[in-house]
């Protein structure tokens, strides 16, 4: 076992080096010596080491989770097995706006109800003040792997104007601005935007360019879910280049897609417009995930000046009958502004919505069922359904949406700019999303043996290098001597086994994980060690 179990040296023999680079593997031995990478190279001395025998095995640096919201489960469930066992030792979190901090004492409750719509009930604990509050928390009991937190917008919103769906005035802008900086400063990664999601959703120019301008400041990263992955995706994409050549910041576009039949085929236009950013001079780079179908929750449905005033508000207006009938005629026929956003439910149907998580327990049995067959069985429409779910689960039901092009998706996998992302909501107890479970096996194993999409270095190298060099992790992402020992091991049978039907169900074929020096995995399970930091 390694240094910090046994004062002893890790030598791993024989193994073949995917180096992260993209280069070709090559046969090696790697030596561990404390935190760190000691040496690679061919027959290294054993004197002083354990010996982990690795002929036929792949090891290659630990992957990264580019993109993901394990911000709450990493308070609750430090071990991270399911993250671990698919070899990852690094994730990103505070993505799409959501993020625990920062709170002040009028946003706090707010924030609290935020989070939860999208992770499940949040206790008023798990919402913190600042970067460096939530830092602390994770880092008391420990954790199992690394994590890079970026600041979701809408904590900022929320902070200095709550749902108010409106402009920022300079002030509040202002104010918004010195308590990003603060957050940045502390060390969190950048700030992420979830401009479908209220409140982040009201953010004009003005208050982007201006909060993008603080993030360039402090040399970190701006990310976005942009406004739109239907019919405005390539309007959406221009809005985000356009904040990142104002403010001159380094972007990650947020899993790159092109949602719902009619809006298919608009990828490779889309990829045309990061590639003509590039050329000008501007940095940006985008994530996603491996699967044909996304994930959120069911407010995501809705259009978002429903949302305004928050939860409670859109559930006053729900028991109105002509505001409800308002809200149904958006969702199922549409707006016939051609400016508003496109309905989800127009564009795949209730059919292709599956519900995935509750909280209230009197709705468990919905989970794994479509909307459409939930709600024969209890007798009513899909949309008095959805408006039950609001009611009842507080806003706090997931959905899974089958809504993507496999053609779209694989032109954004491939492309030269893409990192991987799982993006995954978990939430223990229910049926997720298998993006949760599966995502980095998937891409190492069926995407690269089955189908032929990329080299395994070629992957190796969108879950290492890549994300490493985005978020700024100089001593992560390669195998060098020096370099922090975040290494996975893993061999031939590489494979995600999570589906849609059976979505907790571990991968196989990662042999050995370790984080700074530690195996996290060791002959195939979990050691719930816990040598993982937030990365500042």
């Amino acid at each position: 076992m390694p240094q910090t179990t046994d004062g002893k040296d890790t030598l791993i023999r024989n193994a073949r080096l995917i180096d992260g680079t993209g280069a070709p593997w090559f046969e090696a031995d790697l030596r561990i010596s404390g935190s760190r990478i000691a040496a690679i190279g061919a027959a290294l001395p054993a004197e002083g080491a354990e010996i982990i025998e690795a002929s036929g095995c792949y090891l290659a640096p630990g992957f990264i989770d580019a993109h993901c919201h394990d911000d709450l489960i990493c308070l609750r469930e430090p071990d991270r097995p399911e993250k671990v066992m698919q070899g990852v030792t690094t994730l990103v979190v505070g993505n799409c706006c959501f993020s625990l901090y920062p709170a002040t004492t009028g946003s706090a409750e707010m924030l609290r109800l935020h989070f939860s719509g999208l992770a499940g009930e949040v206790r008023a604990n798990e919402i913190f003040g600042s970067f460096d509050g939530y830092r602390h928390a994770l880092e008391g009991p420990g954790v199992g792997l690394n994590l890079v937190s970026l600041v979701g917008h809408a904590a900022i919103r929320l902070a200095v104007l709550g749902y108010e769906r409106r402009a920022a005035t300079a002030q509040e802008i202002a104010a918004m601005q010195a308590l990003l900086a603060r957050q940045l400063a502390q060390g969190a990664a950048g700030l992420s935007l979830g401009l479908v999601y209220p409140p982040s959703a009201y953010a004009d120019t003005n208050e982007l360019n201006a909060l993008a301008e603080t993030v360039r400041a402090h040399g970190k990263l701006l990310t976005a879910h942009v406004r739109s992955y239907e019919a405005g995706l390539l309007q959406s994409i221009d809005e985000f280049i356009a904040i990142l050549r104002a403010s001159r910041a380094a972007g990650l576009l947020s899993h790159l897609q092109s949602a719902g039949k009619p809006n298919w085929g608009a990828i490779p236009k889309a990829l045309d417009k990061l590639e003509a950013a590039r050329a000008e001079g501007i940095d940006i780079s985008f994530d996603m995930y491996p699967y044909p179908a996304g994930s959120s929750y069911m407010l995501q449905l809705l259009p978002p000046a429903a949302l305004e005033g928050g939860i409670d508000a859109l559930r006053e207006r729900l028991r109105d009958p002509q505001k409800r009938e308002a809200l149904r005629v958006l969702v199922e026929e549409g707006d016939p502004d051609p400016h508003a956003a496109q309905s989800k439910i127009v564009l795949i149907g209730w059919h292709n919505v599956r519900i995935s998580a509750t909280a209230n327990p009197a709705l468990k049995p919905l989970e794994g069922k479509s909307m459409v067959d939930a709600a024969r069985e209890l007798g009513i429409s899909a949309f008095e359904l959805m408006v039950r779910c609001i009611e009842e689960d507080q806003g706090q039901t997931g959905i899974i949406m089958f809504q993507l092009d496999e053609a779209d998706l694989r032109a954004a996998f491939t492309h030269r700019l893409h990192m991987v992302g799982s993006d995954g909501i978990p939430r223990p107890g229910t049926k997720p999303h298998p993006r949760a479970y599966g995502s980095f096996p998937r891409v190492a194993g069926r995407l690269t043996r089955e189908q032929g999409w990329l080299s395994l270095e070629d992957a190796v190298r969108r879950m290492t290098a890549m994300p490493a060099q985005r978020f700024g992790l100089s001593a992560r992402g390669i195998l060098r001597p020096g370099m922090i020992a975040d290494l996975t091991l893993f061999d031939e049978t590489i494979m995600d086994k999570a589906t849609f039907e059976t979505p907790t169900e571990m991968p196989a074929g990662i042999r050995s994980v370790f984080v700074a020096g530690e195996a996290v995995v060791a002959d195939g399970r979990s050691t719930f060690a816990r040598p993982g930091r937030a990365l500042t």
